[in-house]
């Protein structure tokens, strides 16, 4: 029988516990395993960098859930990014969406240029320009949809069509929707990415990462990689991320009701210059995030009229929404991209792509709606009142 992403879950890969019929997977604090004799692990566990009872049914759920055959979980999303190129060689060049996380950026111009792999950062929202930078050198895409923090999105499906001509792996990276609200294997795409730090563990209280295919020979290279780097999660983190999952559906619900409440009122204050919401009529993709997702989640940026000061006024007003790094959590945060999260991008780039000074981005939690819209009300007074009201 076929289940829906509420029933995986709660129950892929966490059958009860099977010498005490524990209802929740167990934290298996351990690393090493007894044999039963020599070379003769049992079940296949030997070593816990290898394979951990716990990690194995994180894997198994999320795999589920993004209708993967594998899923393969590490210490973070940059440990994550990290495996990936392990599918790479010296020479090889990967295009990336030009609008990436920032540290996803310092990633590829700081580390993977080092050791001889060349990124090429284009708008992977243009299917022109994304046609135009393809080449046999390219043996990877990178793509983020939506993008943080412009939340522009990318055709999942004609960019597969055009790098599968071209010989081209496509990765995703799917930690702002969650399988809840987006599936890239399902339009095309090789591999899914997630900083499981964010929806998918959805508390604020781990750092992780995981990644899920259907191809077998490119599970078994992750898998040998995720072995013999070793930036694997510990038991108790992957028992973290499996508690994040059973209510990933319901959270993302409140996430989105909450992001589509705060962005319409947004839009209609007259100290603020735009909002970005993919579930706004007025996003320049909205009929593709309508196409390709399930639901417009839990992201919004915004410009208030004014500049560096106004936005600083306001982020540091708030009450609810908490002056943070990160996202996915159920508390609000909020922040200014160009001082903190891409920091680590020249000022030049952002201001290139449209990253300004006073760009801010909210992660929107599962509070009250009111109380929210409250909170960021009395913050816009503050904020404006002396230069604009």
């Amino acid at each position: 029988m076929k289940y829906q992403l509420e029933t995986l879950a709660i129950h892929a890969g966490q059958d009860p516990e099977a010498m005490t019929g524990a209802v929740n997977v167990p934290i298996f604090q351990t690393s090493t395993y007894a044999q039963a004799g020599l070379g003769q692990p049992r079940l296949g566990y030997e070593y816990s960098r290898t394979n951990n009872p716990t990690r194995q049914a994180y894997e198994q759920c999320l795999a589920a859930l993004e209708g993967a055959k594998h899923g393969v979980a590490f210490a973070s999303g940059m440990a994550t990014t990290n495996n990936c190129m392990y599918l790479l060689q010296s020479g090889d060049e990967v295009l990336v969406s030009d609008d990436v996380y920032g540290g996803t950026f310092r990633f590829f111009t700081k580390v993977m240029s080092k050791f001889g792999v060349q990124a090429h950062f284009v708008n992977t929202s243009d299917l022109a320009e994304v046609e135009k930078h393809l080449n046999p050198k390219i043996k990877m895409v990178w793509v983020e949809s939506p993008t943080n923090p412009l939340l522009k999105l990318t055709d999942i499906r004609a960019v597969c069509k055009l790098a599968k001509a071209n010989g081209s792996l496509v990765v995703v990276d799917n930690t702002f929707m969650s399988p809840a609200f987006q599936r890239p294997l399902e339009l095309g795409a090789d591999i899914v990415m997630h900083s499981a730090t964010k929806y998918l563990g959805g508390h604020s209280d781990l750092v992780g990462g995981i990644l899920a295919t259907n191809l077998d020979e490119i599970a078994a290279d992750m898998r040998f990689h995720q072995n013999a780097v070793g930036a694997i999660p510990g038991p108790f983190d992957c028992f973290l991320a499996l508690r994040g999952l059973k209510t990933l559906a319901v959270r993302m619900q409140a996430h989105a009701r909450n992001a589509q409440a705060i962005a319409e009122y947004l839009e209609a204050h007259p100290a603020v210059r735009q909002v970005i919401y993919p579930g706004l009529a007025s996003h320049s993709q909205h009929a593709l995030a309508k196409a390709q997702m399930h639901g417009f989640g839990g992201m919004i940026s915004f410009e208030i009229k004014g500049g560096i000061e106004e936005a600083r006024t306001l982020v540091e007003s708030t009450r609810l929404f908490l002056l943070a790094e990160s996202l996915g959590g159920v508390e609000s945060l909020i922040e200014v991209p160009a001082t903190m999260t891409h920091a680590s991008i020249p000022r030049e780039r952002r201001l290139e792509m449209g990253i300004a000074d006073g760009l801010i981005r909210i992660s929107v939690g599962i509070e009250n709606t009111q109380d929210l819209i409250g909170d960021l009300q009395q913050a816009l007074e503050k904020a404006v009142s002396k230069t604009l009201v």
